[in-house]
Order: C-alpha cells, then sequence, then structure tokens
C-alpha cells in the first residue's frame, strides 16, 4: 500500500512542499492537503487589503488548484482532532484520513469570545478573509454617516488595521470614522521606544486616538466596557487580542509549548511523535522560541520540504537554523510604514515601499506556479 502523506493547511511554511506535490506522486506516495479554504491569503498583506492597496486576488495563492494539477487530492475541511497513536486524522465534518507521515501549517486565530462570532460589526483580524467582508461593511457605512471604529488590542495588527481603516475612509472619501485602539495599558508594549514613538506619530496626527487607559472587560455589538467599568459607544469593533496557535494539538495530547503550538525539535519534528512535522505559527520551536511573523514559516519551507520526503523515504533529516535577525516591517495605510532591521529603524513611504516590494514578489512567486503545473 502506497504511503499517504497528510499536510493539515497550505501557509506559508508548505508553500515548497505544495510545490513539489509532484515529485511525492511520481515516488509513488499518495499526498492529501486539508484546508478551511481553496484559496491561501498571505496575512502580511491582510491590512493593505483592508485598506484597498490590494484585491484579494493580489493576495492569494489556489492551494486546491496547484494540489489537484499535480495528482494530489484537496480536502476542503478542518481537522479537529488526531489520534497519533492510531495515525489518524479526524476533521469536522467526520471525515478520518489515515496517515504515514502529518505536516502541520494550521497557523493562527484570533480568541473571540464565543458570544462574538456571529455578531453584526464585530470581526476578527484573523482569518483573513473576514477583512475582506469587514471592508465591504466598513465602504458602505463611511458611505453613509459618520461612525465610530474600535480596535481592541495593543499590537502591530491593532496598529496595522486602524492606518488601513483610516486609508479606506479616505478613499471612499465621504464621512471620516472616529478611529479608536484600545490599548490595554501600554500600546505595543513589546517594542522599543524608536519604534512605538513613530507608529504613534502616524497615527495620532490622523486623529486616530491611542487609549492606554487599562484593558477591555467586555465588548458588545455597541459598546466597549472598560474593567475600569467606563463604557464607550461604537459602531464598528475589530479584535485583535494577539494570535494563539491552532488548539488541534492540545486537544488530541500531543506534546505542546508554553503557548499550546505544537512542540517541535530541530528538525520541525514533534518531540514525540518522529511521523509529525510542523511550521508556522501552529509550532513551538523547542531550541529557541519564535517570534509569529511569516519570515520564520518562509525560511522553514525548504526544511520541511526535505524532511517530509527523508520521513517517506527513511533519510537522514536536515536542521532548521533559524537564521539572523528579521526585516520587520508595519503597513500602517497611507502609503507609510515603519521599519526595523537589526540597529536600522525609519519610517515613511520608503519603509512602506520596500515591504509592497517584498511582499508582491513573494506571492507573484508562489502564485507563477498556479500557471506553470
Amino acid at each position: 500500500m502506497r504511503k499517504h502523506l497528510v499536510l493539515v493547511g497550505g501557509g506559508h511554511a508548505h508553500m515548497m512542499t505544495l510545490e513539489n506535490i509532484g515529485r511525492f506522486v511520481e515516488k509513488g506516495f499518495k499526498v492529501t492537503v486539508i484546508g478551511p479554504s481553496f484559496y491561501h491569503y498571505y496575512s502580511g498583506m491582510g491590512p493593505g487589503m483592508l485598506g484597498g492597496t490590494y484585491h484579494p486576488a493580489d493576495i492569494r495563492f489556489a492551494t486546491k488548484q496547484v494540489v489537484q494539477k499535480q495528482g494530489g487530492i484537496f480536502v476542503k475541511d478542518k481537522v479537529v482532532r488526531i489520534d497519533a497513536d492510531k495515525k489518524q486524522v479526524f476533521t469536522r465534518t467526520g471525515n478520518i484520513f489515515p496517515y504515514d507521515v502529518l505536516s502541520f501549517n494550521a497557523g493562527s486565530y484570533v480568541p473571540m469570545p464565543e458570544a462574538h462570532e456571529d455578531q453584526e460589526n464585530i470581526y476578527s483580524v484573523k482569518p483573513i478573509e473576514k477583512l475582506m467582508e469587514a471592508a465591504d461593511k466598513l465602504k458602505i457605512m463611511f458611505a453613509q454617516k459618520k461612525i465610530i471604529v474600535s480596535i481592541v488590542g495593543g499590537g502591530p495588527s491593532s496598529a496595522e488595521v486602524a492606518g488601513n481603516v483610516w486609508q479606506l475612509a479616505k478613499k471612499v472619501n465621504q464621512h471620516m470614522p472616529d478611529i479608536r485602539i484600545f490599548a490595554g495599558n501600554q500600546f505595543m508594549a513589546r517594542f522599543p521606544e524608536s519604534i512605538r514613538s513613530r507608529v504613534f506619530s502616524i497615527l495620532e496626527k490622523r486623529g486616530i486616538q491611542i487609549l492606554e487607559t487599562g484593558y477591555v472587560k467586555q465588548v458588545r455589538q455597541d459598546e466597549i466596557t472598560l474593567e475600569s467599568g467606563d463604557t464607550v459607544s461604537t459602531d464598528f469593533i475589530f479584535m485583535a487580542l494577539g494570535v494563539k496557535p491552532s488548539s488541534i494539538f492540545e486537544d488530541s495530547g500531543l506534546p505542546v509549548g508554553p503557548d499550546k503550538g505544537l512542540l517541535v525539535n530541530q528538525y520541525l519534528q514533534s518531540v514525540k511523535y518522529t511521523n509529525i512535522f510542523g511550521g508556522g505559527d501552529c509550532i513551538y520551536f523547542k531550541d529557541q522560541p519564535l517570534d509569529k511573523v511569516g519570515v520564520y514559516a518562509v525560511r522553514q519551507n525548504p526544511v520541511l520540504l526535505h524532511n517530509l520526503m527523508a520521513a517517506l523515504e527513511e533519510k537522514e533529516f536536515e536542521i532548521f537554523d533559524p537564521g539572523p535577525d528579521y526585516l520587520l516591517i508595519f503597513n500602517l495605510g497611507g502609503g507609510l510604514g515603519v521599519l526595523k532591521k537589526k540597529g536600522v529603524i525609519f519610517s515613511g513611504k520608503m519603509a512602506f515601499w520596500i515591504k509592497d516590494y517584498i511582499d508582491r514578489k513573494f506571492m507573484k512567486k508562489f502564485q507563477a506556479i498556479e500557471n506553470v503545473l
């Protein structure tokens, strides 16, 4: 019976493996990819899509098409649990997939109380598809009247969303909203003052309020309550409270890191199950905890590709080296960004131009696979 490789998710860390599914098939292996959407959206360009800089087609990769063109099987579903001892994957719709080698690139999510998930005008900043829906709604609302848009969370995603909501309203050019960031006790607390001050300056010049007066206790459709007891009215809410890895691993009894991500070794391999691998936001790298940024997923690509093939062929694994300090650029809308690389920090149009160039180049590289195969 053919050995079976199952990939959970079609994100950045699986891109090179998706590109090479044909190689696995040619060697006699069966490949199944399970994902929640026919497309994978690049999260680094999500705020830009919200602001109207990019169209949805600019920032997505046709996962289903690429998989099927190469003789793989694509299943639109969501994995909810695995039985690592029986080597089985269980999905939301009740399907069960046996595997010989399994790899996770299941991403991360923004925690949302169940009561908020179906409420009108309350959106999480992930998955990226939600930002498309939010942008369409906001354009209608901006055309009708002046509204209040609230972003709950004090990290960089709240800054990028706020800046791009401002850009979107500028494009609609009718009623400019009041935009407020509820940042807890300190906005962008884990970043140095040299970055914080630049982000602050750009946002505040646009009239965006950054509130550092305490944490949010409760969110309702038209009202935000702070821990102090103060209440603030609102018309639209983005939840940007930071991301968490998929709950699959803890629910399945697999070893996890402090953040509940799949605990992996230097080979991006589960520390307990040698036939389970992972990359991107959903893992916890045992040797060196990694920031949840796309650059590490991209760096994990060739190692995952090699090690998944090696696991099927029983050959030697490659070691993942996280590499040097990474380039960090925030898209704050209006063609402005803030850039950090080692000791170099600057803001303005050039910072955004660099991010835009890198992101478009990255997407074109992988979108080209759709046409070549």
